[in-house]
């Protein structure tokens, strides 16, 4: 059972954590070539970027359209929207590579 709280001297936890994170933990600074948070190998032809980049998403959509199937509303719809957004981005890059291949 929880003691009774107090709310002239007990702080809510939130709102404390909250302010100690505002006061304690700023903002971390922008990404610089110098602190990534990760990078491509060496040697990474453009090519190859983009084609991992195709799997990324393929796998990103695969996975929001699961998601959807066991959602239900607006939070379904939005995950499908989300869905969608990726197999664009995908089909972009499919055909700026057929595109650029020549085929």
């Amino acid at each position: 059972m929880k003691p009774p709280k107090n709310d002239e001297t007990d702080l809510d936890s939130e709102a404390a954590r909250r302010a100690l994170d505002y006061y304690l933990n700023p903002n971390p600074p922008r990404p610089t070539q110098e602190n990534r948070i990760w990078t491509l190998h060496e040697g990474v032809t453009k090519d190859q970027a983009q084609e991992h980049a195709i799997a990324l998403l393929r796998c990103a959509a695969a996975t929001a359209q699961e998601t959807a199937t066991h959602q239900h509303g607006s939070q379904r719809e939005l995950t499908f929207a989300l869905m969608h957004m990726m197999d664009m981005a995908r089909a972009l890059l499919e055909h700026n590579r057929s595109v650029g291949s020549g085929s």
